[in-house]
């Protein structure tokens, strides 16, 4: 029985996933690593921070990345190896989500190997995409693409 509900409910979280568009931690981020950055005006960058610091937010982003860990222990035996590229990026996705307010960074893996580009706010945010990253697990190593860019104000548009 305990077996059925962790599969149903794994199925239901795989799902939900799935359904995500990519990994990107707020709207304004760039598509894709390749894709060009545009530096988010004030608002979107405001918006982007108070969904981040958002305490349900919050919880939603730990539970997405608690689900991913439960699915990679039941269907992988918790090994680093083997993981699936798009649940590594979905875990980095929330963890910098979490942590770094007001970024649009667009994160996606290769064989365990973390691109992250897009923007963030300050330096100091820019100094801790790769330790987060990194406390992920399946993560081998972090490209840092992204730039430090505080956000538009209507006057230096």
């Amino acid at each position: 029985m305990k077996r059925i509900v962790t599969f149903l409910a794994s199925g239901i979280l795989l799902f939900s996933v799935a359904a995500c568009n990519g990994a990107k931690t707020s709207s304004v981020a760039p598509d894709s690593t390749q894709d060009e950055v545009k530096v988010p005006s004030a608002e979107e960058a405001k918006d982007a921070k108070q969904d981040a610091i958002s305490e349900t937010r919050r919880r939603q982003l730990n539970e997405d990345i608690r689900a991913s860990e439960q699915r990679n222990n039941t269907f992988n035996e918790g090994a680093l190896e083997n993981r699936s590229d798009k649940d590594v990026a979905s875990e980095v996705r929330s963890k910098l989500e979490a942590n770094i307010p007001a970024s649009a960074l667009v994160i996606e893996t290769k064989d365990g190997v973390v691109t992250v580009s897009g923007t963030v706010p300050t330096q100091q945010q820019y100094d801790k995409i790769a330790n987060l990253a990194k406390e992920i697990k399946g993560v081998k190593d972090v490209k840092i693409q992204a730039t430090v860019a505080p956000a538009k104000t209507e006057k230096n548009n």
